[in-house]
Order: C-alpha cells, then sequence, then structure tokens
C-alpha cells in the first residue's frame, strides 16, 4: 500500500499572495529518510471557461501574457476568490471577461498543474448556450478582444499554435471530449 509523505517543516521564501507562495518543506517518506528541501508552489486555484453560444460559437479573449512575451488566444477564466465555489468564479469570470452568462453549466473536472509541487487547481466547465447581457468589465490590465468562432475553429487555433495556455488547452480537450 502507497503511504502518504509527512511534512515535518515548510519554510515560505517567496510570499506574493494572493498570487503565489514558493518555497521548501522537509518531509518524511514512509521509509523513514528524510529530505530537507523538497520544494512547494502554491498558488491560487481558478476557473476555466468553455463558453459556447447558442449559435455554436467558442468564446475566445485574445491578450497579450507577459509571461510569454506574446498575443495568445484563451478561454475566459480567472482565480477563485476565498471561500469562493468553483461554479461561482466561473459564472463570475465569465460575466466580468466576456459579458455573458449562461444558465446551463457542465463541470469538466479539477486537475492539478503539477502534482509534485503544487500550482493550483484548475477547475473547468462549460457554459451552454452562453448569451450577452453587458459589456465586459475585467478589471484586468491587459488589452482584450472577444473572438467568437465555431467550437471546430477553436480546436484549430490550439493546433496552429495561436493557443499558449496549458489550461485553455486542456479544457478545450476535456470539453471535445464532453461534446463528442
Amino acid at each position: 500500500m502507497i503511504k502518504a509523505w509527512r511534512t515535518l517543516d515548510r519554510r515560505v521564501l517567496l510570499d506574493r499572495k494572493p498570487w503565489f507562495q514558493v518555497g521548501e518543506e522537509t518531509v518524511a517518506l514512509p521509509d523513514g529518510t528524510t529530505l530537507d528541501d523538497f520544494g512547494f508552489i502554491d498558488m491560487l486555484d481558478y476557473a476555466v471557461i468553455v463558453a459556447i453560444t447558442a449559435a455554436g460559437e467558442t468564446i475566445l479573449i485574445r491578450s497579450y501574457k507577459h509571461g510569454i512575451r506574446a498575443v495568445s488566444l484563451s478561454l475566459p477564466g480567472g482565480g477563485l476568490h476565498a471561500g469562493e465555489e468553483p461554479l461561482a468564479s466561473a459564472q463570475r469570470e465569465l460575466r466580468e471577461e466576456t459579458g455573458y452568462e449562461s444558465e446551463r453549466w457542465e463541470p469538466l473536472g479539477r486537475f492539478v498543474v503539477d502534482p509534485n509541487y503544487g500550482c493550483g487547481a484548475m477547475y473547468a466547465f462549460i457554459a451552454h448556450a452562453a448569451h450577452k447581457v453587458c459589456e465586459p468589465a475585467s478589471g484586468d490590465h491587459e488589452e482584450q478582444e472577444l473572438v467568437l468562432i465555431p467550437f471546430a475553429g477553436a480546436i484549430a487555433k490550439l493546433r496552429s499554435g495561436e493557443i499558449a495556455q496549458l489550461s485553455t488547452t486542456a479544457a478545450l480537450g476535456l470539453a471535445a471530449i464532453a461534446l463528442g
């Protein structure tokens, strides 16, 4: 039977809450071995939304992403607020970033970015028959443009490299499985 490791000590080396914390732990392995510098990265959990309109268009956002120093397409999404349920976060993020809402939500699952070090959990959803209710008001620093294209077109953008985010890639793949 596989046993869990025990954390003996935890040291934060870089604290940029609420966005992330980086540090190391002293952990005891089941065989008694102790590791003194096992790294961790704590990040916000977040929701990613594959929003599909009644006309069958997928809502993507084109914006500059400074981490990759490029303009890229991504799905709407963002971090969960303290105490916020993943679905409530997805609904809030869809409205803030796109101005769209949906009455029918399909959960696609919870997935961790890196099971060894953390990096937050992604909650993916499909928002069926999304419809515009207001103008976007994300409050984000980046300029963004909404791009509505058929779902097959979103998959083609993924294959062409116009989508660089792992979370968008994963959510589109999960949606493709769910939608058949």
